[in-house]
């Protein structure tokens, strides 16, 4: 089964929460920022995902078999984080005040975004065994 859009929001938000966050954890001070920046960025990340989201599953309908192939799921991360970064260089994300140096956001992010893309698909089908079949919903 196709994950469906509950589902896709879930594992995305679940994943940024867990993986995400420790991922932040551990990129943090080798980037040189605060933590108060790196997971305000993070939360950016998700609120803006669930956004893309809904625009991902309108241009899905469009497809036969209504879903993306796994390579358009990371190469996403490009449009997403480039929004981010506008925003952010914009100084349109609450709580940080001025935008980090792009370097640091850029390693931030491609770090929190393949480390989510690679546990969404392999290590977290082993807890979640029949999560496919739930249309990608874990409760």
């Amino acid at each position: 089964m196709v994950p469906v859009l509950s589902g896709r929001i879930q594992t995305r938000l679940v994943l940024l929460l867990i993986v995400g966050s420790a991922v932040t954890a551990v990129v943090t001070p080798l980037v040189v920022a605060g933590y108060r920046t790196t997971f305000a960025v993070l939360a950016g990340v998700a609120v803006l995902g669930v956004g893309w989201e809904l625009l991902y599953h309108l241009l899905m309908q469009f497809r036969w078999e209504k879903d993306w192939p796994s390579l358009f799921g990371l190469l996403t991360a490009v449009p997403e984080g480039l929004l981010l970064w506008l925003l952010l260089d914009a100084g349109l994300v609450p709580t940080v005040d001025t935008a980090p140096p792009l370097a640091a956001y850029a390693i931030h992010f491609t770090a929190v975004w393949l480390a989510v893309w690679l546990v969404a698909n392999g290590p977290m089908r082993v807890p979640f065994l029949r999560w496919r079949f739930r249309g990608g919903r874990l409760a």
